[in-house]
């Protein structure tokens, strides 16, 4: 394969993946100092984190239009235009962030009790939420001005700042959870203070090197009526699908909570493993999505095509290496946690599912979040998830988990075929050549 090609991804990919992975590790780190408190905090903290959850998929989704905006002027040599387009994504952000930081604080308890009867996750989980809903604002800055920064070929500064926000939530979390060094023994509510403090500062620190890149940008959102047009036309597919997705992801969540608290207990425990994995995989997709719409925006059609096809392999061949991991050490990592053996078994049982679909689930994260949305059709994606995810995922997740009352393993393995829909989908219109295009 050609090694200039091959250097050009992993400029990109190896910071973000080295990123994601490390918000995924310290996650997991947090994740286990969590469980020692028992399965119900674990159980609380999983449902309270579903607002975050959906934000930070919406929140992604700007990105990837602030991305493939930015990466399509740079490959131009627009700087005007690309200057606009980061205020007009950080606008769009900031309301988000805004309306989704007042619902979880006004509703925060309500909310849990969607998905559990028993009383101390509701409590718990309602102070955690009420918590955490001030780290949303500062994940959007993050997420916003960090794609800036990546699609400068700066992609490095974004990955020092996650490991340095991560370290000082790792820290925190080791004195405000247990109450070491004479700190105050605050249980999920010092992990919830944890992250707040540890995102704001990470948040200050990217504006800084932001501003230091940039210099002086132009604040302006001015665009003609076709430019708005344009941009709507990208922005709400994306959104509505990463919203509706991460809204089908939440009633899975649902249906496993009511299947019993060891349950989504069980399930709660492989979050971390598939940040991880999915985690050292996405920065392929990141690069799909920065190079093949820079080679879209230069016109040079034929050479996005073949690039893309070598991203795909990349990807399916990184997926075998991972899958093999996560087989060989599930139960290592289960017995970690401070839970019966009933849940140590169930999250055994689910890595290995996740395992065995993993490859179908990257072949997804790259053909769609990166290649196909480069070109700035993201009506194609939209039609894919919507229809992977409510007509397959969760009508078979109520029919498995409530009706059927499957095992939780099945339930998840069986609503996960949604996967494989998507895959095929977007095989065609991969092959169709459909999503190339160049914004004006």
């Amino acid at each position: 394969m050609n090694k200039k090609f091959t250097k050009e991804v992993a400029l990109i990919a190896v910071p973000v993946a080295l990123q994601s992975m490390l918000q995924s590790s310290f996650s997991m780190i947090d994740q286990i100092m969590v469980g020692q408190l028992g399965e119900q905090s674990i159980a609380a903290v999983e449902i309270a984190g579903k607002p975050g959850f959906i934000y930070a998929f919406v929140i992604g989704a700007i990105g990837a239009i602030a991305g493939i905006m930015i990466s399509q002027y740079i490959g131009k040599g627009d700087k005007l235009a690309e200057e606009k387009s980061i205020c007009l994504n950080f606008l769009v952000m900031l309301i988000t962030g805004m309306l989704f930081s007042g619902v979880a604080l006004g509703c925060s308890n309500s909310f849990v009790k969607l998905f559990t009867s028993d009383e101390f996750v509701v409590i718990t989980g309602g102070s955690y939420l009420r918590i955490i809903a001030w780290t949303f604002i500062p994940l959007g800055i993050s997420n916003i001005f960090g794609v800036a920064l990546r699609c400068r070929g700066k992609s490095t500064l974004p990955l020092y700042v996650s490991f340095a926000s991560a370290v000082v939530n790792t820290g925190l979390n080791y004195l405000l959870i247990f109450g070491n060094c004479q700190m105050p023994r605050l249980g999920v509510k010092g992990a919830a203070y944890a992250s707040v403090i540890s995102q704001m500062i990470g948040a200050i620190v990217i504006l800084i090197l932001f501003f230091k890149e940039y210099g002086r940008i132009n604040i302006s959102v001015r665009l003609d009526r076709s430019g708005y047009i344009q941009y709507l036309c990208m922005l709400a597919p994306v959104v509505i699908n990463e919203f509706m997705w991460s809204v089908g992801q939440s009633i899975n969540t649902f249906v496993y909570g009511h299947m019993g608290t060891e349950e989504l207990a069980g399930m709660s425990l492989t979050g971390s493993v598939q940040g991880l994995t999915i985690g050292a995989l996405s920065g392929l997709s990141q690069a799909a999505g920065i190079m093949i719409g820079k080679r879209l925006g230069e016109g040079e059609y034929d050479l996005a095509y073949k690039e893309s096809k070598k991203l795909c392999i990349y990807g399916f061949l990184g997926t075998i290496v991972f899958s093999i991991l996560i087989i060989v050490l599930r139960y290592p990592y289960v017995n970690i946690y401070n839970v019966s053996d009933e849940v140590h078994i169930i999250g055994a049982n689910i890595l290995i599912a996740f395992a065995i679909l993993m490859p179908v689930k990257v072949q997804n994260m790259i053909l769609g979040g990166g290649i196909i949305r480069s070109g700035g059709r993201t009506k194609y994606i939209m039609i894919i998830d919507m229809l992977g995810t409510w007509l397959v995922g969760v009508p078979l997740a109520l029919y498995t988990g409530l009706v059927l009352k499957l095992s939780i393993v099945w339930v998840y393995f069986i609503l996960s075929q949604e996967e494989v829909v998507r895959f095929i989908i977007s095989i065609f219109m991969f092959r169709s050549k459909k999503w190339m295009n160049t914004l004006d």
